[in-house]
């Protein structure tokens, strides 16, 4: 018999739970995490005070956030065995595939014994994803071993450095802390969902992690800003980008980073990541990129009143920080891991497991017929 559906297709529009952490539009400028607006996080905190806030559910003072980066500091180096397996990946292996090797690795190197080591295994994560994913794609792509710490005392500062091999450029660093703060949380979406699913069934928080990242992956999650590089480097100038975009359009082509299954006017994280593209652009004397980008903006909103996510600007950002563009998604891993461990944490605090019931639009209830009886 078929069941009638009672919410819409791939469940939106319904509550799965209950969370302390972030809020997606409803309040402020859209998106709060604790309380705070993103605007004013993003534009005032560093993303070791907001992984902090993430955890702990408030923001660190002076002595807590000193004693937060020693800790983060010290955990950064990677053991022996992870860099082993990291050189086994080849050059061509996806980068998301890294990262989620790396860390079911680090699960089994440094097994979460019981839930009181949850804090302490998700600072180890946030420490290492930096590590995980340069060090791969330095000894794959350069053919070096680099070390997996670094002088930088933020974890933006860290990645750029293991990166580029030398340490950030001031500009950047900043550019890479409002980053990171952006891509930190974004309530129950896909990857958060699997994370807080797995979670449920008391698994261990590598496995969540790691689920987290394989959903990520997909490109109807992340991606987005890979994909719109990808497009954005093709064109030369504006009325190019705005010649092709109308063609993309005729064809109905899917336009990555424009829209959102939440907001419906307009991505809070947008504005603040393409300001710091903008100063970018500037610092570094370009051409036509931000251009194009400002221009297929205009025209999307224009034509089909289709708005920049977070992803859209992210990718001309990360291209002026010389950042290959493989790596665009992997750096949402390295932000997005403290959002994930916060929501792990909060599933396990107050746990049942998910079992959703399905809609069933199968055949009616049936008899078995041996096999000589069927057709």
């Amino acid at each position: 018999m078929v069941q009638k559906a009672l919410g819409g297709a791939g469940l939106r529009g319904q509550s799965a739970g209950e969370t302390k952490l972030c809020t997606v539009g409803q309040s402020g400028s859209g998106l709060t995490y604790c309380g705070y607006d993103i605007s004013e996080l993003a534009e005032q905190a560093t993303f070791e005070e907001v992984a902090y806030l993430l955890f702990h559910g408030e923001l660190p003072n002076r002595e807590q956030l000193a004693a937060y980066h020693d800790t983060l500091h010290n955990l950064r180096e990677l053991p022996e065995a992870l860099k082993a397996v990291l050189e086994l990946i080849p050059a061509d292996a996806h980068p998301m595939d890294v990262m989620r090797t790396g860390v079911s690795m680090l699960g089994n190197l440094e097994t979460e014994a019981n839930f009181s080591q949850q804090q302490q295994h998700s600072d180890r994560l946030l420490a290492t994803l930096p590590g995980i994913i340069c060090y791969w794609y330095r000894f794959s792509h350069d053919g070096v071993r680099i070390s997996t710490q670094s002088s930088a005392n933020s974890i933006a500062g860290h990645f750029l450095e293991l990166l580029h091999g030398k340490p950030a450029d001031p500009l950047h660093e900043q550019v890479m802390q409002c980053s990171l703060i952006l891509y930190a949380e974004h309530e129950f979406n896909a990857s958060t969902f699997t994370g807080r699913v797995i979670a449920s069934t008391l698994s261990d928080i590598h496995s969540a992690v790691s689920g987290a990242i394989g959903a990520l992956r997909g490109p109807l999650h992340g991606g987005a800003n890979e994909a719109a590089m990808a497009m954005i480097e093709n064109w030369t100038s504006a009325e190019q980008a705005e010649t092709e975009i109308m063609a993309m359009l005729a064809r109905k082509d899917k336009i990555m980073g424009f829209g959102h299954a939440i907001y419906r006017t307009s991505d809070p994280r947008n504005a603040l990541i393409k300001a710091w593209s903008k100063k970018l652009s500037e610092a570094t004397g370009d051409k036509h990129l931000y251009a194009v980008s400002e221009r297929v903006e205009t025209v999307m909103w224009r034509e089909k009143e289709l708005f920049c996510n977070a992803d859209f600007f992210h990718a001309s950002a990360y291209h002026f920080m010389n950042i290959p563009t493989p790596l665009f998604t992997p750096i949402f891993v390295c932000s997005r891991v403290s959002g994930w461990a916060a929501h792990i944490m909060e599933q396990r605090a107050n746990n049942r497991i998910i079992r959703p019931s399905a809609d069933y639009t199968g055949s009616e209830p049936r008899s078995y017929l041996p096999i000589e009886q069927r057709n």
